[in-house]
């Protein structure tokens, strides 16, 4: 059977309170007990001290054969005010093991004992080498109770011995008076009752922000993007997971319209040369096909779009694969100086209509791990890219160098440069710092996100850095290969 979470956080914390709670009761109890214990030995022992005292140098009589008690001191001077009903008993020595029945304590609910079972108590024997002392025995006489004795020697003028004073007092059957035990269990049952309240304030505490939250991700699964949660929590670690949430909540509202963004633009993307090559196909059905002289720029703007689309798919492609971690590519050493000469030479006849130099400077060893054709690619892209932006008779300059454990390679040109405000975007998926300019110029925008991801991909990293009207950068760094 399912519970809610308000409802299992509350049996867990009262629970847990219980717990603590019985462990608390009892050592309390075992605490208060053993200081009631020690506290009715003192006072027990303090009585039989002062009875003895009270008795120094005093002629004993014959072992008494009533309880000493106030009422029965018939001594001067002597004053038992502490002993209340359960008397004293007054033992004159020297006590023989044969001697006759000996008055006991009240407390043992007997009339006598004898003169052998009473030197077999340990606090007999200690008062009769001189040490006050106390014993706890269960009494069959009186129930099986537990009897706390106290004996005290009585010392006469010359220091000897000459009787003691024997006390005792019946404990509590529960080892606590019942005033203290209703005190304990009265405790006890506020303390349960807090227990109950604190854990159900804990528990709406924790749950209320975890409910909310389970609410608004419900409200995800069922599309609904548009939710936030509140992070308010003075909890910590509630107020770090709402962030976190919000966070995520974001990070998935900026990939769903990149989404539909992406879709939008591959669509377009698409149905521009699609739109092209049929209207020249309807063109050519039309009669256009048997005009020699005006067939060829319809074929050839045809053939034309067919690659655009060809590169666009091609585009697509690699950055799918990327995403997927499906490129396959075959880590060699590469020198990168030595690629990017081979890759300027390749793209000199894109530069030359325009009058634009193509350079490479390579300071120092320029080894790297990385896949050749897919870091040919990255340098195509980068370099066509500057290409279309440089001015014309200008220079592109392709620089590489160590830079730590990297090799940073830098293609840059003289052109306008990118705005400020569009940096942080440049490589995103069909972004164009300048929307105006149109496809066959501007390219797809897929250049930039393709070099971002091949460079993520061969692991790498990739900035791009411009002066607006003064050029532009683009930068990546790849692992060097130690010697």
């Amino acid at each position: 059977m399912r519970t809610t979470i308000q409802r299992r956080l509350f049996l867990t914390t009262l629970t847990v309170l219980l717990t603590g709670m019985s462990l608390a009761v009892v050592l309390v109890w075992l605490a208060v007990g053993k200081l009631y214990l020690d506290t009715q030995r003192e006072n027990l022992l303090a009585q039989a001290q002062l009875t003895a005292s009270a008795l120094q140098g005093v002629s004993l009589p014959t072992i008494l054969a009533e309880p000493y008690s106030q009422t029965s001191n018939m001594q001067p001077g002597i004053h038992t005010r502490l002993l209340g009903e359960q008397g004293a008993v007054l033992f004159q020595l020297p006590l023989a093991a044969d001697s006759g029945p000996v008055q006991a304590p009240l407390a043992e609910n007997t009339a006598s004992v004898s003169g052998a079972d009473l030197l077999q108590r340990p606090e007999i024997q200690s008062a009769l080498r001189g040490i006050p002392d106390t014993a706890i025995r269960p009494v069959a006489s009186a129930g099986n109770r537990r009897v706390l004795y106290a004996a005290a020697p009585v010392f006469a003028e010359d220091g000897n011995i000459t009787g003691i004073v024997y006390l005792a007092t019946p404990l509590p059957p529960a080892s606590l008076p019942v005033e203290v035990l209703l005190q304990l269990t009265g405790a006890v049952l506020l303390a349960v009752l807090m227990a109950g309240v604190a854990g159900a304030f804990l528990s709406w505490r924790m749950a209320r922000p975890l409910e909310g939250l389970a609410r608004v991700a419900s409200a995800v699964a069922g599309g609904d993007l548009d939710q936030s949660v509140p992070v308010d929590s003075d909890i910590r670690e509630l107020h770090s997971l709402s962030e976190a949430f919000n966070h995520m909540l974001a990070s998935l509202r900026r990939s769903n319209q990149l989404k539909n963004a992406f879709i939008a633009d591959v669509t377009h993307e698409l149905r521009t040369p699609l739109t092209v090559i049929n209207g020249t196909i309807e063109t050519l059905e039309d009669g256009a096909l048997d005009d020699l002289e005006g067939r060829a720029p319809l074929l050839a703007s045809m053939q034309n779009e067919t690659r655009r689309l060809i590169r666009l798919v091609n585009d697509l492609l690699v950055l799918t694969r990327a995403d997927a971690d499906a490129l396959n590519l075959k880590i060699e050493t590469i020198d990168l100086g030595e690629l990017a000469r081979v890759r300027c030479e390749h793209l000199s006849p894109l530069a030359e209509p325009r009058r634009v130099t193509l350079t490479v400077e390579a300071r120092g060893q320029a080894e790297v791990r990385g896949d050749a054709d897919r870091l040919s690619q990255m340098l195509d892209n980068l370099l066509e890219n500057a290409i279309r932006h440089a001015p014309e008779a200008s220079t592109v300059t392709v620089t590489i160098q160590r830079e730590g454990n990297e090799i940073r390679c830098s293609v840059s040109d003289r052109g306008p440069g990118i705005p400020a405000q569009h940096l942080p975007f440049v490589f995103e998926r069909f972004y164009r710092a300048d929307p105006a300019r149109d496809r066959h110029s501007g390219g797809a925008g897929l250049g930039l996100a393709i070099v971002r991801s091949l460079v993520l991909a061969q692991g790498g990293r990739v900035a791009a850095d411009s002066l607006e009207g003064q050029g532009a950068a683009v930068t990546f760094w790849l692992p060097a290969v130690e010697n």
